[in-house]
């Protein structure tokens, strides 16, 4: 019987010496195509107008309308410009009333481009500036000051994170400066970020307001060369923006994300100045993306709660 029982064992040994490789193989290479596989996010993005609307101030309901638009949309990501900390925090508390994010204790990140007590977000003079939400957990954000561009008080910034599930996707929010001469450099500035975390196998989605409308020659370094139509050509770049494949929407330009009356928009009507946008060689497939304009909520107790509406995308990334 033990030479039988050690007979057994010595063949078990053998079995399992050549099977455990392979399972440990198979095993890696599942966890490597989970990691690389980055699947389909629903991206959130409003210029709140904080200060100029709402003075600082969570309780006009700007803030309410916002969680719950976020809530409502099932977004992974959302991005803010124009907030200020006070209402940042009121987010954070609100997003977690309603289970929103996976780990409450880490799924947003802040940064002001204006100090507190220095004008703006009402008595307190809060700090003010951007914000990022994700559902899912994340890393270590990156706090990056663009180029100056003559303001006494304020720091245009680019503020981006990583999540932390080893996926590679990383989340960026912006607000650019409204002086033309330094528009092409922080653009530059931020595409030259973009383009180093590509070059490290990431996969970024940045949301914002740019200041720039789709077609302004300041943005042909960033479009691909691939968006090509009446309202927007003479790209160069890389990159595609969520709402620029709605041939029944201002082809290659998108819907007006602002509340103003009629400009010099290539389409007609208000300008689009927020944006989506992703590397166009991260989509899984070419039109594996969409995005929405959304009419501004007059639900706020000043009324219209700003003078931007909601941008909203899906994007499914290989």
């Amino acid at each position: 019987m033990r030479q039988f029982r050690r007979a057994w064992l010595a063949t078990a040994g053998a079995l399992l010496a050549v099977l455990l490789p392979t399972a440990t193989a198979e095993a890696d290479t599942a966890q490597a195509q989970a990691s690389s596989s980055a699947g389909t996010y629903n991206v959130w993005q409003w210029n709140v107008a904080g200060n100029t609307f709402h003075r600082g101030s969570s309780d006009t309901n700007m803030v309410s309308l916002a969680a719950t638009s976020m809530v409502n949309r099932d977004a992974d990501f959302a991005a803010f410009n124009e907030l200020c900390r006070g209402q940042y925090d009121a987010l954070i508390e609100q997003l977690r009333a309603k289970n929103w994010p996976l780990d409450e204790s880490n799924f947003a990140r802040f940064e002001p481009s204006r100090a507190a007590d220095t004008g703006v977000c009402g008595a307190g003079e809060d700090e003010f500036g951007n914000a990022i939400f994700s559902k899912r957990p994340l890393g270590a954000a990156a706090r990056i000051p663009l180029a100056v561009d003559g303001s006494k008080y304020e720091r245009r910034n680019l503020l981006c994170a990583p999540l932390a599930d080893g996926s590679g996707v990383r989340f960026c929010a912006t607000h650019l400066t409204t002086v033309d001469s330094v528009k092409y450099t922080q653009i530059n500035e931020i595409k030259d970020r973009l383009e180093g975390w590509h070059g490290a196998g990431e996969k970024v989605l940045i949301a914002g307001d740019f200041n720039v409308q789709p077609h302004y020659p300041s943005m042909n370094p960033v479009y691909s060369a691939s968006v090509d139509t009446q309202y927007n050509d003479n790209n160069v770049g890389a990159y595609r923006e969520l709402d620029d494949n709605d041939p029944g929407n201002c082809w290659g330009y998108g819907e007006p994300t602002t509340n103003a009356g009629a400009t010099n928009s290539p389409c007609g009507g208000a300008q689009k100045l927020d944006l989506i946008l992703v590397r166009e060689s991260a989509l899984a497939s070419p039109g594996s993306y969409n995005a929405d304009s959304l009419t501004t909520s007059e639900d706020c107790t000043v009324g219209l709660c700003s003078d931007h509406r909601i941008l909203t995308g899906t994007v499914t990334l290989k």
